[in-house]
């Protein structure tokens, strides 16, 4: 089995697309006005529209209601990152913090509330855990 991807529910596809591609400076593959996608080498978010609910079954995910899954995204210089991405991200959660685990993580909020965690290993354990 593999981990493919993680898709978040929206009311708002373009925006959120809009957001993920600036804040990744990806471009996102729009398959329909409902449904896109940003890959990445390990796996891929994917953006969708709530007309897309029901067609797995109704009612079953809603949008801007996540309080337990953070996205994050392996970067090569979270501090550079955070300049860049300062006066465009309203919703900082942390300033680039060293975790005990290893990582430089800067974690905020996208617009649907939803948080992300930009993140670059620093310590010899932590780098060699994420070598590319």
């Amino acid at each position: 089995m593999d981990f493919v991807s993680i898709r978040i529910i929206t009311s708002d596809v373009a925006r959120l697309v809009e957001f993920y591609e600036r804040a990744t400076g990806m471009q996102a593959i729009r398959a329909t006005e409902d449904f896109a996608e940003l890959k990445t080498a390990g796996a891929t978010l994917a953006i969708a529209g709530t007309r897309t609910v029901p067609l797995f079954a109704p009612g079953s995910a809603r949008p801007a209601d996540n309080h337990s899954v953070i996205t994050e995204f392996l970067v090569d210089d979270v501090d550079r990152v955070h300049q860049n991405l300062a006066g465009f991200v309203t919703d900082f959660v942390n300033e680039p913090t060293t975790m005990p685990w290893g990582n430089r993580s800067l974690l905020f909020r996208d617009p649907d509330g939803n948080l992300v965690n930009f993140f670059t290993p620093v310590t010899l354990e932590a780098i060699e855990k994420f070598a590319r």
